[in-house]
């Protein structure tokens, strides 16, 4: 399988390393706006740099969307129209709109998309996952997500990101609707600059929290922040009738105990990437499968979909100050 890999940038380049080394994948075509990345990217990894997006595509026989969020929806249009089946970086487009046109677009077209969010590769969020599955925690009474990156990003991302909520917060939000198997019923948010004026600038946030409702009944409630001095720290508990287990609990969660003879669990990952890694692995080897039609898409256009309108939700109870049912976001 000759796999086109659009974007050259930083997770790019993490994709790109992973796709020359799986077995089923005998080429990667890269592209990337700057054509310099490109080169370097295809030189690292055995692979082959072309001049653009659409010779990328048309040289493949699956395609992997890795570029700038603004792209990915002309992206994913053009590589739909060349039936390539296509793995998608989050989100599947800047606003909930066309993320909604996309998704019938791909219903319409039977090509397979799977959107990345990593976190359903995680063994421990999968464990979990089998966990509830099978009954074994019982009824599920609350969830708690946190997630706290190690140092904001740079000013210059910010306008562009969409928002914490949509650019971050988005992957704990399709984490609970993984997890739960539920969807998100109504969520009440909050936000604040603590510690990085440039987001004020932007009417965004570098402190946000979320109480959400699951159409069960379970409560989850989410604690990010873009800032942490210990390191990047993501983690969810999930508390039930007959159990209660945590995730990202470990040698790297980046916080210590205060209580006499409590552990000092040291310093946090440098970022997602790092923590992350095996699952990114693991996402795209499955992909390779949905490409060569050998299993269904494990993350669907519409998963992507419905992570963004927990976002948009969650960003307009922090706009107006009132709970938001998803109802109201369509």
């Amino acid at each position: 399988m000759r796999v086109g890999l659009i974007g050259a940038g930083r997770i790019g380049r993490m994709h790109g390393a992973v796709l020359a080394s799986l077995p089923g994948v005998d080429a990667v075509v890269v592209s990337d706006v700057n054509a310099a990345a490109a080169e370097a990217l295809a030189a690292e990894i055995g692979g082959r740099a072309v001049a653009t997006a659409a010779e990328a595509i048309d040289s493949a026989d699956a395609v992997v969307v890795a570029a700038a969020t603004d792209a990915h929806a002309p992206l994913l249009r053009q590589t739909i129209a060349a039936s390539r089946p296509t793995f998608i970086e989050k989100p599947l487009a800047f606003t909930l709109e066309e993320s909604r046109e996309l998704v019938d677009l791909v219903a319409s077209s039977g090509v397979p998309v799977q959107v990345g969010f990593q976190r359903r590769f995680d063994t421990a969020y999968a464990e979990a996952r089998r966990l509830v599955v099978a009954g074994e925690l019982g009824v599920i009474y609350t969830i708690r997500l946190i997630a706290h990156d190690a140092a904001p990003p740079p000013e210059a991302y910010i306008p562009t990101s969409g928002g914490i909520f949509r650019d971050s917060s988005v992957h704990d939000f399709d984490s609970l609707r993984f997890m739960t198997g539920e969807e998100v019923e109504d969520v009440v948010a909050v936000g604040s600059v603590r510690g990085f004026e440039m987001f004020s600038r932007y009417g965004d946030s570098d402190t946000v929290a979320a109480l959400l409702r699951m159409t069960d009944g379970t409560i989850a409630t989410l604690s990010q922040t873009r800032h942490n001095p210990r390191g990047y720290d993501i983690r969810m508990e999930i508390v039930g009738s007959r159990d209660t287990v945590s995730i990202g609990l470990g040698p790297h969660t980046p916080t210590r105990s205060l209580e006499p003879g409590g552990p000092d669990f040291g310093t946090g990952w440098d970022g997602f990437l790092a923590r992350f890694e095996p699952a990114y692995r693991a996402e795209l080897e499955r992909f390779i499968d949905v490409a060569g039609g050998r299993a269904p898409s494990p993350c669907t256009a519409d998963d992507g979909y419905q992570a963004m309108r927990i976002a948009v939700a969650a960003g307009t109870s922090m706009a107006e100050g009132r709970s938001v049912r998803l109802a109201e976001i369509v």
